[in-house]
């Protein structure tokens, strides 16, 4: 019988890279489940508090700063760890693209961007928190004001378009999708232009200074 309670956090960190949603997962190097992938944290100490703990996790572990987190959800299952009774506190990292820079870590982690349409082989039960995970940070990006911590600046109409139709689970139409976000003054035209998903130029945009809090979709 488990008689020993135990807490860890544990972080879905997300951002958007060329239409794709992408969360970043860390391939374990002992066992259990070597070399199986798995989302990055650790046990709570009785000296600190979750977000004193998960936010070492970030800085320490993925080498990010500039990142916005949020408490997801309290994972409780009997079942969740081999040796002990043990709670999982789950959190949402939101970062761009272009801020996103890892480190080299003394420990050999192993880290690596998956698409949420493309999620490996993962240990313990952490395929039911990504799950979890990816369906919280669905329901969010859906609001102008969290789509703008993916999109800070710079993105192509095409790009987000392809965000949404993998959020939403469906194609949308182009000219509508454009003229949908014109109207809404959500958007500006940088004047620049880059590489689009035909090979053509596409333009750049970006978020409006001062945006409000819409529901989009």
């Amino acid at each position: 019988m488990k008689n020993k309670l135990g807490v860890e956090t544990l972080i879905g960190i997300f951002t958007a890279s060329d239409g794709d949603l992408k969360i970043l997962l860390n391939r374990k190097k002992d066992e259990p489940y070597k070399g199986y992938w798995t989302l990055l944290g650790s046990d709570l100490k009785v000296d600190e508090t979750l977000e004193n703990n998960i936010t070492d996790v970030v800085i320490e572990e993925a080498g990010l700063s500039n990142i916005n987190i949020e408490q997801c959800h309290t994972f409780s299952s009997l079942d969740r760890s081999v040796d002990e009774r043990k709670l999982a506190v789950s959190f949402i990292g939101l970062i761009d693209s272009k801020t996103v820079e890892l480190k080299s870590l003394e420990n050999d982690n192993e880290l690596a961007w998956f698409s949420i349409d493309d999620i490996p082989k993962t240990g313990f039960d952490h395929d039911i928190i990504i799950d979890y995970m990816v369906k919280f940070v669905k329901k969010k990006l859906v609001n102008t004001i969290t789509l703008r911590v993916l999109f800070p600046s710079d993105f192509t109409l095409p790009e987000l378009q392809k965000v949404y139709e993998q959020i939403l689970g469906y194609k949308l139409d182009r000219r509508n999708f454009r003229k949908k976000f014109m109207m809404m003054d959500l958007i500006e035209d940088t004047g620049y232009k880059n590489e689009g998903f035909n090979g053509r130029p596409a333009k750049l945009y970006s978020f409006k200074d001062n945006i409000k809090e819409k529901e989009l979709f």
